[in-house]
C-alpha cells in the first residue's frame, strides 16, 4: 500500500457491510487508528483479520494523533482510520486529522462504504435529487427550534441523526402534517422504518417508546408564500400559541413572533 491516510468506512450494524477493498486496507495498513479499539477488534475478529493492535483516535485525542500520523506517512507507512460505525468524519471523529494531513501536503484516500444517512435516504422513498445532512440537532429546545427554522425549502429532504429517546422532542418542532421517515437501528437485527406525518409518529412513539439510534428524514417543505396574511396569523394567535400557529401554517416562527411583538419589533432589535 502507498503511504497515505486511508479513511475507511465500516459497517453501521451488519458486520457483512464491509467492502473487499476495506478488508484489504484493514489487513495491510501499517497503522490502524480506531475510535474505540475494543469495537474494531470485534470487526477484525469477525473477518479473521490478524494484525497489530489498533491505536485509539477519538474526539478527545484526535489532535494528539496528528504528529503520530504525519510521522508514519513521512516514513512511507500507510495509516487506516476507522470509527465505530460508518464513515469517519460524518458526525464522527476524523475531519481534524484529515485536514492536518491535507495541510501537510500528504495523501488522503477515501475507502467508501456504509453511511447511515445515505442508506436511510436511499430506502426512504423521499426525494433524493437534493438533500441536506445536518447531523445531530441541538438538545435544548430553543436551540433546536432555531436550528430547524434555518432549514428552508431549498434544502430539499433533511436528514438528521437522533437517539430514539430524542425523536419525540425533535418531531414536536416539526409541522404536524410534514411527512417524516424514521429509520431505527438501520442494518441491525431490529431494524425498523416508520413513515407518516410528524404528529402520527409522535403518537406512535408515545404509544410504544423506542430505544437505539435513528436517522430522521424530513420531507421538503413548501416555500412560504403570502397566502397567509398577517391578520389571519394574528387571529389564529388568539386561539393557539405562536409556535403552533407557525407549525399549522408553515410560516416561519420569526414572522409569527415579529407580529406578536408589534410593528416596532425590528427597530428595537
Amino acid at each position: 500500500m502507498n503511504a497515505a491516510l486511508y479513511v475507511v468506512a465500516t459497517p453501521i450494524g451488519n458486520l457483512e457491510d464491509l467492502t473487499l477493498r476495506a478488508l484489504r486496507v484493514l489487513r495491510e495498513a501499517h497503522v490502524l487508528l480506531a475510535e474505540d479499539t475494543r469495537h474494531v477488534r470485534v470487526l477484525l475478529d469477525h473477518h479473521a483479520i490478524v494484525r497489530a493492535p489498533a491505536i485509539s483516535c477519538h474526539e478527545h485525542n484526535e489532535s494528539e494523533r496528528v504528529g503520530l500520523v504525519l510521522g508514519a506517512l513521512r516514513e512511507g507507512r500507510s495509516v487506516a482510520l476507522v470509527t465505530d460505525a460508518g464513515t469517519p468524519g460524518i458526525s464522527d471523529p476524523g475531519y481534524r486529522l484529515v485536514a492536518a494531513v491535507r495541510e501537510a501536503g500528504l495523501a488522503v484516500v477515501p475507502v467508501p462504504g456504509a453511511c447511515a444517512a445515505v442508506a436511510a435516504l436511499s430506502a426512504s422513498g423521499m426525494a433524493t435529487a437534493r438533500f441536506t445532512f445536518v447531523g445531530f440537532a441541538p438538545k435544548k429546545a430553543g436551540a433546536r427550534r432555531t436550528f430547524l427554522d434555518a432549514l428552508g425549502s431549498e434544502c430539499g429532504t433533511v436528514v438528521l441523526y437522533a437517539a430514539a429517546r430524542d425523536v419525540p422532542a425533535l418531531l414536536a418542532e416539526v409541522a404536524d402534517e410534514r411527512a417524516v421517515v424514521v429509520f431505527r437501528e438501520i442494518t441491525k437485527q431490529f431494524e425498523e422504518c416508520l413513515r407518516g406525518t410528524a404528529s402520527q409518529l409522535r403518537a406512535e412513539w408515545e404509544r410504544a417508546p423506542r430505544k437505539g439510534e435513528c436517522v430522521v428524514l424530513l420531507d421538503r417543505t413548501e416555500p412560504v408564500t403570502d397566502e397567509v396574511t398577517d391578520d389571519q396569523l394574528l387571529a389564529m394567535m388568539k386561539e393557539h400559541r405562536p409556535s403552533e400557529v407557525a407549525k399549522r401554517t408553515g410560516v416561519s416562527r420569526q414572522r409569527v413572533y415579529a407580529l406578536l411583538r408589534g410593528p416596532d419589533s425590528e427597530s428595537s432589535l
